[in-house]
């Protein structure tokens, strides 16, 4: 359960470092509420990390600490770590595109392995 829980933790870490992140970005721009939906503004970038960062760690968190507590082992560990960095790899992806209207590599390999490891992860706890 030890491994989960630094995972579970990571992911936890991301979500409130975003947060942060996004704090620090309304504090330099001196825009306290909402934000500009231009793709190349920074704090919009930040602030849909955080977004997309929300929507689906808890979902990953839930899961990996049902399946740590049914006893499973051995190569879910490697699930959870894969969960931890699709969801990293997303949020850099994000925040380090010059806008969001291109793709990055990192946020490819982060929405793409999103849904294959949240899908895997499923149907661990399913079967």
């Amino acid at each position: 359960m030890g491994f989960a829980l630094t995972c579970i933790g990571l992911l936890g870490l991301l979500v409130f470092g975003l947060g942060l992140g996004v704090s620090r970005m309304r504090g330099q721009t001196g825009k306290f509420i909402g934000c500009n939906e231009d793709p190349a503004d920074p704090l919009y970038k930040w602030v849909r990390a955080h977004a997309n960062a929300c929507e689906f760690a808890p979902m990953f968190a839930i899961l990996i600490y049902a399946l740590a507590n049914s006893g499973y082992g051995g190569w879910h560990g490697l699930l959870y770590a894969a969960a931890v960095f699709v969801r990293y790899s997303h949020a850099a992806g994000m925040i380090l595109s010059p806008t969001l209207d291109r793709g990055h590599p990192l946020r490819l390999v982060g929405a793409v392995g999103t849904y294959i490891v949240g899908i895997i992860l499923s149907l661990a706890a399913i079967f």
